[in-house]
């Protein structure tokens, strides 16, 4: 069994928690609150800000050259062509302002710039993967069940439900399979507690979206 196929197992729970969420029903029924999705988008946008800085630092560190290629290739669509999409998603649902960082964006990013800094790229690579599989899940497993027209929130449904980003998703899977198969057990072991820890971020950073959840 690879090494991602054995790190899923171990968040699958974390993951059907993330499906039943309330702010994942409403997203996928179209009856999410507009301003639990202004809050959401905000916060993702800065994130995304974060996570290419921490995607960037991968793709520097990296052993393989096609490896460092394709995280830099990550870091610019973070970066450059999803915040693009967040701008005309801020259009669109009328968010002037991104504000300050919440405390679920900011455990998450320190997490994921932290990780690519201090430990072996291999464990980064983990810690970044939920991001990716995460998303993907959600948004096929929303496309999928859909049962009604005219959601507001089809746009954000399409992205992470697509082909293109399905790519980079894959890319992104078999790079960490070849790099934990290079790895030794214990940094397979690291790879696995930063793969763990980066899903409950993963549903904290949702949470947080749907509670407003800010700096008491």
């Amino acid at each position: 069994m690879k090494w991602t196929e054995q790190a899923w197992k171990k968040i699958e729970s974390n993951y059907s928690a993330i499906l039943d969420m309330p702010f994942v029903q409403e997203l996928a029924n179209g009856t999410l609150p507009k301003n639990k999705f202004q809050f959401y988008m905000a916060q993702d946008s800065i994130y995304l800000e974060h996570f290419g800085r921490a995607l960037a630092l991968i793709g520097a560190k990296s052993h393989d050259i096609g490896d460092a290629l394709a995280y830099l290739r990550f870091a610019e669509g973070a970066i450059v062509v999803e915040n693009a999409l967040h701008e005309s998603y801020f259009q669109d649902f009328g968010v002037t302002d991104k504000g300050k960082i919440q405390p679920a964006c900011h455990h998450y990013t320190h997490f994921l710039k932290s990780t690519a800094a201090m430990e072996p790229v291999e464990v980064a690579m983990a810690a970044t993967l939920p991001c990716f599989w995460i998303y993907k899940k959600v948004g096929d497993h929303i496309y999928k069940g859909q049962q009604i027209f005219n959601n507001p929130y089809q746009r954000w449904i399409d992205t992470y439900g697509g082909e293109e980003f399905s790519d980079s998703v894959q890319r992104a899977i078999m790079i960490c399979d070849l790099a934990a198969e290079r790895a030794t057990p214990v940094t397979r072991a690291r790879m696995t507690e930063a793969f763990i820890h980066a899903s409950h971020l993963e549903y904290h950073f949702w949470d947080a979206a749907y509670t407003g959840r800010t700096w008491s």
